[in-house]
């Protein structure tokens, strides 16, 4: 059976550009004039946000999702704590999950392999359609590296395609080129 892996980081760097951005647009905000609000990282993972009323917090955790998504960060990583209050100042932390948990991702395998997936050959799938024994003059194949595995599936004798479009890869080629090389031999 294929293994794969699930992936999910957040760039650091561009969640570190996020936060100066939002600093400055803080800084140059007519309802934050004279207030003391900021964004700071506390951690590699997490930034502490300050201001003087907790209202003011969301509203600085709006502009930072908005610098987030202009770069292209997934503000679904940010994981918000509770506000604190103390004194003249209410702060926010906020963590950035990198990763996926170690229940969720076993969770998602088991899901992923209880699936059953339906393979069909191009043949069937074109004798099933309304192409059935007719002329196709351009058959385009897009299976993300399958490509060659579809077209070989293609009975030739029914199907004559005059222009076939498929995405070629170096691996592919090697394999194209080891198939042409034996029926030559």
């Amino acid at each position: 059976m294929p293994s794969f892996d699930i992936v999910s980081e957040v760039d650091i760097h561009e969640v570190n550009n996020a936060v100066e951005q939002a600093n400055r647009e803080i800084g140059t905000r007519f309802d934050f004039k004279g207030v003391s609000a900021t964004f700071a990282k506390a951690d590699d993972n997490e930034i502490r946000v300050t201001a003087e009323v907790d209202f003011q917090l969301s509203q600085m955790m709006e502009i930072f999702r908005a610098k987030l998504v202009k770069r292209n960060v997934d503000i679904k990583s940010l994981k918000e704590g509770e506000v604190t209050q103390s004194g003249k100042t209410a702060s926010l932390l906020v963590k950035i999950q990198q990763g996926i948990e170690a229940d969720l991702a076993k969770k998602l395998v088991k899901q992923i392999k209880e699936r059953k997936m339906i393979s069909k050959k191009l043949t069937t799938i074109l004798n099933n359609s309304r192409f059935c024994n007719r002329k196709i003059d351009f058959l385009n194949i897009d299976l993300e590296g399958a490509d060659m595995s579809a077209l070989q599936s293609l009975d030739f004798e029914i199907y004559r395609p005059k222009i076939i479009c498929v995405e070629i890869t170096d691996k592919i080629l090697e394999n194209l080129f080891l198939t042409i090389e034996s029926s030559l031999s």
